[in-house]
């Protein structure tokens, strides 16, 4: 069976762990590159320095492509004082678009009239056609990106209310929980432990019913972040999003280091190419899936989360 198209550009954005590997995800064809620093960006497999995100700017720029930088954060009121210099540092280097959750920065943005494109990223809390039309026409925001939760038969439904395009995770770790709070030095507090609570020590939760299931947990300068027990992996479903007009992708390298990143988000440019091009059946679907599969790491699963889920059965 071949999946029959007419669609808008498909736009693939790829986080980056490096410079190298920037330039290896521009190769294969990425369409926008995801980067940020420490203070004001949230879950990067990365944090960059000014002069890296510099290079980086100018790098994705040469290649005619597109940069995003991260500005997520959960904002309290120091981290508000200080923003006008981060914000003016990336007028200096051009930044494409930046990803914004927060109001304060958005009345920010609009006070001192920044250029800047806006992302609207609230994570696990844009469930909602009219959530994101909202922040479309009152912060003038120009993307959303979507909460992972929604299972198929709501999002298909969204789709002719939106007014501005949203960004599904194809690929990569979901977040499900993030507190400000330090839970885990919370906890090593109270257990008497001394251990790292960094990404890399990759610490996960298990539930007492289930001890086979992960859920990948870590802490840094902005709290405490959550995964999903499983990552996520569209492949096999991407016919389905372009046909009801779901054409900006995401890959999320969080958990996927190195060299296999970059393999994957090849897969997908693949796919994309035989989509545009009305080529992609079902069988070469699967196909590029069993790959992903095989690249992605070994201690970590994937799924296609809530996407088949009855939408009785996450309310």
């Amino acid at each position: 069976m071949w999946y029959n198209f007419n669609m808008e550009k498909i736009i693939i954005t790829a986080t980056a762990e490096s410079i190298e590997q920037v330039k290896e995800l521009l190769e294969v064809g990425i369409d926008r590159i995801y980067v940020g620093e420490k203070e004001y960006g949230l879950r990067l497999p990365h944090t960059f320095s000014y002069d890296e995100l510099r290079q980086i700017a100018a790098l994705v720029h040469e290649a005619g492509k597109k940069l995003t930088v991260a500005v997520n954060a959960l904002m309290h009121q120091e981290m508000m004082n200080k923003i006008k210099p981060f914000l003016d540092f990336l007028v200096d280097i051009q930044a494409d678009y930046i990803t914004v959750g927060d109001a304060g920065v958005f009345y920010a943005l609009k006070r001192d009239g920044y250029p800047f494109k806006t992302i609207y990223d609230a994570s696990t809390m844009v469930a909602s056609s009219r959530q994101v039309n909202f922040w479309g026409q009152k912060a003038g925001a120009s993307e959303a990106v979507l909460a992972r939760e929604i299972p198929s038969a709501e999002l298909f439904k969204m789709q002719d209310i939106l007014e501005i395009p949203v960004e599904i995770l194809v690929y990569g770790a979901s977040i499900i929980h993030h507190s400000k709070r330090p839970l885990l030095q919370n906890y090593y507090n109270f257990t008497h432990i001394d251990d790292e609570k960094s990404r890399e020590r990759d610490l996960f939760l298990a539930e007492p019913s289930d001890p086979d299931s992960h859920y990948s947990i870590f802490e840094d300068n902005h709290g405490t972040h959550i995964f999903a027990n499983n990552d996520l992996d569209m492949m096999t479903k991407l016919g389905e999003l372009v046909e009801y007009g779901f054409t900006h992708w995401k890959l999320e390298g969080i958990y996927t280091p190195g060299h296999n990143f970059v393999e994957i988000a090849k897969l997908f440019v693949q796919a994309r190419e035989l989509i545009e091009t009305n080529q992609l059946t079902h069988d070469q679907a699967f196909l590029l899936d069993e790959q992903v599969h095989q690249l992605h790491p070994k201690n970590r699963f994937l799924d296609t989360g809530f996407y088949e889920y009855d939408p009785d059965q996450v309310k």
